[in-house]
């Protein structure tokens, strides 16, 4: 089954190149970095550390629709908007793992999903969306005895805070507490500000070094503290996750089925 990478020189890009190289069913067929990026024109294969694979890296996702049966994006928004664009011209099923859209990019997603497969996830480690699990039953279970609070620490080079992952758990968090998330999240503290609201729900962002990234709800209540904690320690984790999205959209593809899944339902956790 042939797969085109956008975002190809990118951090998980580059990991997506050299986990297709051996997997049984997948395997590259197409990748694109942004335009202007040194990376356009080599091999990549290459560019990921292994040896040729025959296929170079474009800046146009346009330049490779007849060579692919579906797309995995993990670039910015407004590449994946024009991902998108073109998958829906072309009918091809799309995993996104871009972070940072806005919401009438999430409206646009939502809308192509009446005519596609797409998996839409922040985080596809199986581990961290084990985790997202975990978060709603400690919040329906301790409601609302506790404060809670959401830490994520990410590399230096990362350009959004705070990551898509800490945003999803603090959703998950608001719809299991019935609380709206734009007006409860708090993001950072300075100051005098005052007793914190129980309704709060509060975010700390940390950016430093190579860390790949680390995310931990705390339930903080009277006399006890529960902390539950993801760390990844490869890329690669996020990429067999991305991987098993593939296979799940490529499947609801061929039995004709459409509609915006997370890795929850990848996984069969919902």
């Amino acid at each position: 089954m042939k797969v085109a990478v956008v975002g190809v020189a990118g951090r998980m890009g580059r990991a997506l190149v050299r986990l297709l190289d051996t997997h049984p069913i997948l395997e590259l067929s197409a990748a694109v970095a942004r335009p202007g990026s040194s990376a356009v024109g080599r091999d990549a294969g290459e560019l990921a550390g292994l040896t040729d694979t025959g296929v170079s890296i474009v800046d146009s996702l346009a330049d490779a629709v007849q060579a692919m049966d579906l797309v995995i994006d993990f670039s910015t928004p407004e590449a994946t908007m024009e991902t998108l664009r073109l998958c829906l011209a072309d009918s091809q099923p799309v995993v996104i793992g871009t972070t940072g859209f806005t919401q009438p990019d999430l409206d646009t997603l939502n809308s192509a999903a009446g005519q596609l497969p797409i998996v839409l996830a922040p985080n596809m480690s199986v581990a961290v969306n084990l985790t997202f699990k975990l978060v709603e039953i400690a919040a329906k279970a301790l409601g609302d005895e506790v404060d809670v609070e959401v830490i994520e620490a990410h590399h230096r080079h990362k350009v959004d805070a705070p990551s898509g992952t800490a945003v999803r758990m603090g959703e998950i968090l608001a719809d299991t507490l019935g609380r709206n998330l734009e007006q409860d999240a708090v993001y950072g503290r300075q100051g005098q500000t005052g007793p914190r609201e129980r309704k709060t729900i509060g975010f700390s962002t940390i950016r430093g070094g190579e860390i790949i990234g680390e995310h931990t709800v705390m339930f903080a209540g009277a006399g006890e503290r529960l902390e539950l904690t993801h760390r990844a320690q490869s890329r690669d984790s996020f990429v067999e996750g991305a991987l098993r999205a593939a296979m799940f959209v490529a499947d609801k593809h061929e039995q004709k089925q459409v509609g915006l899944f997370d890795m929850q339902d990848v996984l069969g956790l919902r």
